[in-house]
């Protein structure tokens, strides 16, 4: 026969038994263990900062008492703390600042946050003015932490609760608030 190509069925394999069948489930078994593994163990560490508990406000000791003197000019001291932010501990951070004051003749003392209401920058205090002042868009502050108007500062410089605990130290609760609004809400 001319033009006609005789096929050698000698050469083909034994057809598909028990055995291809089990060697090739477990290697798809296998192969999807290897894959699934590091798979799983990524989706974990991505996800792992959304399983963690938010830290609630707490008071932390920022000065000794007879560091804040009693003339009743505010003085700036940083917040320090362990920090974490997303996988990463740090430990010992500054986290923020505050400026401390207290009256003549008391232990009393009142904390403002350092940050300002308006756009979150660090504020500054003019002494020879007796003002706080944000560099960032002009907002000005009395030392007290009221609004000078007009100001783009949607409300006064924040105020945290404070305490002197029984060793003399001098403790802020310390808390974030959202910038740009109105209404102190803590972040």
């Amino acid at each position: 026969m001319k033009g006609f190509i005789a096929m050698n069925t000698d050469h083909a394999g034994p057809p598909p038994g028990r055995r291809n069948f089990l060697a090739e489930l477990l290697a798809l078994v296998c192969g999807g263990l290897a894959t699934l593994t590091p798979v799983g163990v990524g989706v974990w560490a991505f996800l792992d900062p959304l399983r963690r508990k938010g830290s609630a406000a707490s008071f932390l000791p920022v000065t000794e008492l007879a560091a804040v003197p009693d003339d009743g000019v505010p003085r700036q001291f940083a917040v320090i703390a362990e920090r974490a932010d997303a996988w990463t501990g740090f430990a010992a951070e500054p986290i923020g600042a505050v400026y401390l004051r207290r009256a003549k003749g008391t232990d009393a003392v009142e904390a403002l946050s350092a940050t300002c209401p308006h756009a979150g920058c660090f504020v500054e205090i003019e002494a020879a003015e007796k003002c706080f002042r944000c560099p960032c868009h002009n907002s000005e502050f009395t030392l007290d932490g009221g609004i000078v108007s007009p100001s783009p500062s949607p409300r006064p410089m924040d105020v945290l609760e404070c305490r002197v605990a029984k060793n003399g130290s001098v403790e802020v609760k310390w808390e974030k608030f959202r910038a740009g609004v109105a209404e102190k809400i803590v972040q």
